[in-house]
């Protein structure tokens, strides 16, 4: 703690996202060019040093946020990077993307404003990098063993670097011309540059990882071969099976998943198109699901010229305050604006969404293309459609982001693996094996097939990126004892382990 009272004399102050019609004109992150240290600095000040640090609850990787803070606000940030990479890989992502639960259970939000923990781990990672900080770190020596890798997400990222460090050989094998999953071609460019994943690449492969792309296990390469060829493997393959929408019209053209659309519309900024396959550009858009996915696709669009744009959420408008049902320090539903929320607003000059709104149909013209949308409200509880609200909005492009139900099912991977489904629809680990009487480091990401194991959304379901990154690190630990006998390596959760919750 660097000043005691900080929190009582300095109020928090967010480092501000670049005005709303320049960020809209190009696609570079809202916060690009943003002057952070003196602010970030002052504001790391407010930390109070707890002696209970909550935040560390709200962060499933643990991250050590009371000692960098300190380290940030004295200006000293080779100690705030040997803090945050302590627990972290990749804080260059999650300083990006993540939603901060952690601001959530920090202390002062039981009655006052959270530090800007977020800011302040986002100017660390860059300062990480201007600094020269982010080095390889090769093993001294190697063991011998083998490691595949399948999905270069940043569950499959984080397993194989923390499984090169301690001496493994590791492989990554992505089906994508691309390595990064879901951070290269899910997220927009304007959430993350691709140069933050492209030079932390450079510093894996200079660390001694290899990667293989264009190889969907399963398919172009038995998985059964693959595990015979390596002491061990570790999937990572994410939640990539997309939910659909099964109502009448859904064959339209025009009616596009929301990953699909996101996907060629960050093929155009690695330079691979001119234009977009599908584009927004002068169409009434209508993007329903009120996530995050749906966050990206509503800045995507509005970067693309649409005409207009409407966000559908079944779900009831939140409140600004916590519930007494969501006391701190749990991560509470309350009325949030992201980046391209605030966006539309400054566009259209009010929120985009709508919520306790289900969708009955779509509508098409004669070439069979969608035209319109049909929809009602909802009733708060049982999410039934009052029909005497239905009515119809235009609708030229229509984009679904309702979530992903799990990892892809009936694939080659796992008939090949011979890989279970749990009951939440996930890759089974853990209790489904409790038979083989495994170590407990084991059995965090074991499946029944000898020397597997299971990484990322592909077993826990679709989470946050630092969900993502404590499981590769977890399973890599559980690897590496597999494969050492012990290990170094830290496991901060186990498949059991969920976000803290009333």
């Amino acid at each position: 703690m660097t000043d005691p009272y900080g929190f009582l004399k300095t109020p928090r102050r967010p480092v501000p996202a670049r005005p709303v019609q320049e960020r809209l004109s190009d696609w570079n992150e809202v916060y690009a060019g943003q002057a952070r240290l003196p602010l970030v600095s002052e504001q790391a000040g407010r930390c109070m040093d707890c002696g209970i640090p909550f935040c560390h609850s709200g962060c499933p990787l643990g991250n050590l946020i009371p000692e960098w803070n300190a380290y940030a606000r004295k200006g000293d940030w080779w100690a705030a990077a040997e803090r945050l990479h302590a627990t972290n890989n990749f804080p260059e992502f999650t300083g990006r993307l993540c939603p901060a639960p952690c601001e959530d259970a920090c202390v002062l939000t039981i009655n006052a404003d959270p530090v800007t923990i977020k800011n302040v781990e986002q100017a660390i990672a860059d300062q990480i990098w201007a600094r020269g900080y982010a080095t390889p770190q090769p093993p001294g020596r190697l063991s011998g063993k083998t490691v595949a890798v399948i999905g270069s997400g940043p569950a499959g990222l984080a397993a194989a670097q923390q499984l090169t460090r301690v001496g493994h050989t590791v492989a990554v094998y992505e089906r994508a011309d691309r390595i990064g999953g879901l951070l290269r071609y899910g997220i927009p460019a304007f959430k993350l540059e691709k140069r933050h994943l492209d030079r932390r690449i450079e510093q894996m492969r200079a660390e001694g990882t290899r990667f293989r792309t264009g190889v969907d296990v399963g398919s172009d390469l038995d998985a059964t071969e693959l595990a015979e060829r390596h002491d061990a493997v570790v999937i990572a393959v994410g939640a990539t099976g997309q939910r659909e929408l099964p109502v009448p019209g859904r064959e339209l053209y025009g009616i596009h998943q929301a990953m699909d659309y996101l996907t060629l519309a960050n093929r155009v900024a690695e330079g691979d198109h001119d234009v977009p396959v599908v584009t927004a550009e002068g169409k009434n858009v209508v993007i329903i699901g009120g996530g995050d996915t749906g966050s990206d696709c509503l800045g995507t669009v509005l970067r693309q010229g649409a005409a207009s744009v409407v966000q559908l959420d079944i779900n009831p408008e939140p409140g600004d305050t916590r519930r007494d049902t969501e006391p701190w320090p749990v991560y509470p539903k309350v009325y949030r604006i992201s980046h391209a929320h605030e966006e539309a607003r400054g566009r259209e000059g009010s929120d985009p969404r709508v919520f306790a709104s289900a969708t009955l149909s779509f509508e098409g013209d004669r070439s069979d293309r969608v035209s319109a949308l049909r929809l009602a409200e909802v009733e708060p509880k049982g999410r039934r459609p009052r029909l005497e609200t239905e009515h119809v909005i235009p609708a030229d492009l229509v984009l679904l982001a309702l979530g992903f139900f799990g990892p892809e099912r009936d694939t080659g991977l796992m008939r090949q693996l011979g890989l279970m489904l749990d009951d939440r629809g996930n890759f089974a680990r853990n209790a489904a094996y409790a038979a083989e009487r495994a170590k407990p480091a084991e059995r965090t990401a074991r499946t029944g097939t000898v020397g597997v194991f299971i990484a990322g959304d592909a077993g826990r379901g679709q989470s946050l990126v630092v969900w993502a990154i404590a499981e590769g690190r977890s399973a890599a630990a559980a690897t590496d004892r597999y494969l050492s006998g012990s290990t170094v390596l830290p496991a901060p959760i186990a498949p059991q382990d969920r976000p803290l919750v009333a």
